[in-house]
């Protein structure tokens, strides 16, 4: 063949590949319109079909009406040259559904969206953890001074602030939890369990090892039907399902430390729980990215281990974004309808939530409490989000020290710090009151905050949590303890 004839059929070549591509076009746009013309010999078909993309990632979540089969399910998404990715069980008819084609996000939303057999379809968020807030240089950052009175023997419990506040490092005194009084009546109990949905936790770190959740005997690992079976003794990672959730990033293991770092045992710092279970779920990489289909896959884990006898009763999130998912939100609610309290970080966008939602602290659910930040005077932190309508409660979140990677300790800052104050809080009311309901536990930690003249027209609440009031379960209006 000469050289001429060569570019003649390399010619005619390129024209059919961009005509068979504008045709796969024309056929997904005739599917948006009209539907997917499905094969008898397909809706019976119950093999998950292979997934042959690489990315790791569902291009859209779409929530099918009630009445379509898992089954028709499959056969739509094969129709449509697409896959099933994951069925989120928790929530019936929602799907992570993956395109084949690598087209765009939003379009193949709108495609299942326009679908007869579709309640609605959104594309998988993007998820980014918040930057811990640099915080101005204070001399005693991370240095033990010499403890005093009837508290934990942790040596670097009198940097706690937030736990006992004397007024170190120009702090106002009692502007704190109140944790001391809270620890007369209950140091937390091995009986709840927190959930820290976040990058993981350093499960070895000596300080945090023995409150670490584990898989007991008696329960199977967990198993789901498109995902395979997870190495789950040791908690959910959902960015990887054969590997432990090992914290790669530090702030996860940051959140646990401040809900239960083993308290009174000489090393470190002290929970506000000194005995409790922390079960990992990581859903957030080494950077701190992860998908709005990857916290969903993590909380519809906590709700099948709960189902299964795991004593969950809150799922502690310190991330957000403002994009909003009506699929997170009825995973979110499904958590609720199990029992499980899902406490928010309220964001470090220094912003009204009520004006510019952040989520998931702004889903308008009963299981919901979105938290802001404090600093060490009971003023709200300047980078703290707010909302009188949309933010619950504010909690201590500004030069916070816990655990971090590798037996360390490191101070940050955020609404991410004020947030496992807040689950801390509720499993130690738990663990003085087993039976207390969801909604209960929530009512009792809005109800008995200590109220700021900072927070009046700030937080719904206009206070912030109080340990001991919560545990002994007394309303109060004003600041008295």
């Amino acid at each position: 063949m000469n050289r001429h004839n060569i570019w003649i059929h390399i010619g005619i070549a390129v024209i059919l590949v961009a005509f068979a591509g504008v045709l796969g076009q024309l056929s997904r746009w005739q599917t948006a319109l009209h539907g997917p013309a499905i094969p008898a010999d397909r809706l019976s078909h119950s093999d998950p079909i292979q997934k042959t993309n690489t990315t790791g990632d569902a291009e859209v979540l779409v929530r099918f009406k009630p009445g379509v089969s898992l089954d028709r399910i499959r056969a739509i998404a094969a129709a449509n040259h697409d896959s099933l990715d994951d069925e989120i069980e928790s929530v019936p008819g929602l799907a992570a559904i993956d395109d084949l084609d690598n087209a765009d996000a939003q379009a193949v939303a709108n495609q299942y969206a326009a679908m007869s057999d579709v309640l609605y379809a959104e594309p998988n968020f993007k998820i980014k953890l918040d930057p811990i807030q640099k915080d101005e240089a204070h001399p005693s950052d991370l240095v033990s001074r010499k403890v005093s009175g009837e508290v934990p023997n942790d040596p670097m419990f009198n940097e706690q602030w937030a736990l006992n506040n004397l007024g170190q490092d120009g702090g106002k005194e009692r502007a704190d939890l109140d944790a001391l009084k809270a620890w007369e009546t209950t140091q937390g109990s091995d009986d709840v369990v927190v959930a820290v949905l976040d990058s993981g936790v350093d499960f070895k770190h000596t300080d945090l090892a023995v409150n670490m959740w584990h898989r007991p005997a008696n329960i199977a690992p967990y198993r789901d039907d498109e995902l395979g079976t997870f190495n789950d003794i040791n908690g959910f990672n959902g960015t990887d399902k054969i590997s432990d959730p090992m914290d790669d990033n530090g702030h996860g293991t940051h959140c646990a430390g401040i809900i239960g770092a083993e308290g009174d045992n000489g090393i470190g710092i002290s929970g506000i729980n000194w005995h409790v279970k922390i079960m990992p779920l990581k859903f957030l990489s080494r950077g701190g990215f992860g998908t709005t289909e990857d916290a969903i896959e993590a909380i519809n884990y906590t709700i099948d281990r709960k189902k299964h006898g795991v004593n969950i009763r809150i799922i502690s999130a310190s991330w957000g974004s403002n994009s909003y998912s009506k699929a997170l939100e009825d995973t979110i609610r499904a958590a609720g309808d199990a029992g499980i309290l899902f406490v928010a970080a309220a964001g470090n966008d220094g912003s009204d939530n009520d004006r510019r939602p952040h989520y998931p602290s702004n889903y308008d659910l009963p299981n919901v409490i979105s938290v802001a930040a404090l600093d060490r005077n009971d003023e709200l932190a300047s980078f703290s989000n707010f909302g009188v309508k949309t933010v619950h409660i504010a909690a201590p979140g500004k030069q916070i020290v816990s655990t971090w990677l590798k037996d360390a300790y490191r101070e940050a800052s955020g609404t991410s710090m004020a947030t496992p104050y807040v689950s801390g809080i509720a499993a130690l009311i738990v663990a003085d009151d087993a039976d207390i309901t969801m909604q209960e536990l929530r009512e009792r930690l809005l109800g008995s905050v200590d109220k700021l003249p900072s927070l009046s027209s700030k937080v719904a609440s206009g206070g912030r949590v109080c340990a001991a009031n919560a545990i002994a379960g007394r309303t109060v209006n004003h600041l008295e303890h």
